[in-house]
């Protein structure tokens, strides 16, 4: 079995176009301008794409899960000059940023009567 490179491009763009400023928020608000670069955030979200990719088609379940976690903080702790700690507290505010903008874009999308299932 083959890793499909048509989706896996499709998965980098959207999640570079969707993660990257999210991220870069977050990086900003707790370690500061001088040290998260949108082009950092660029980065991240990029590599950190395609090694899940490539990872999660080798490794399953919850070692896979693990690893992916620490490979994300890993990556926000080297392109934004920080602690684990403070790696992992960009994520969490990068996961519930992403989750209040998602949950707004839902009651817009409610609120102007679009109603999808899919």
């Amino acid at each position: 079995m083959a890793i499909n490179l048509d989706a896996l491009l499709l998965e980098v763009i959207i999640n570079v176009v969707v993660l990257s400023p999210v991220l870069w928020l977050s990086g900003r608000l707790l370690a500061g301008k001088d040290k998260a670069k949108f082009t950092d955030a660029i980065w991240i979200v990029l590599l950190g794409t395609i090694i899940g990719s490539v990872l999660g088609f080798f490794i399953t379940g919850i070692s896979a899960s693990l690893i992916l976690l620490l490979m994300w903080l890993s990556l926000i702790k080297h392109f934004f000059d920080c602690g684990w700690l403070k790696a992992l507290a960009i994520s969490i505010i990068a996961v519930l940023m992403f989750a209040v903008i998602g949950m707004l874009l839902t009651l817009v999308g409610i609120a102007l009567g679009n109603f999808t299932l899919i």
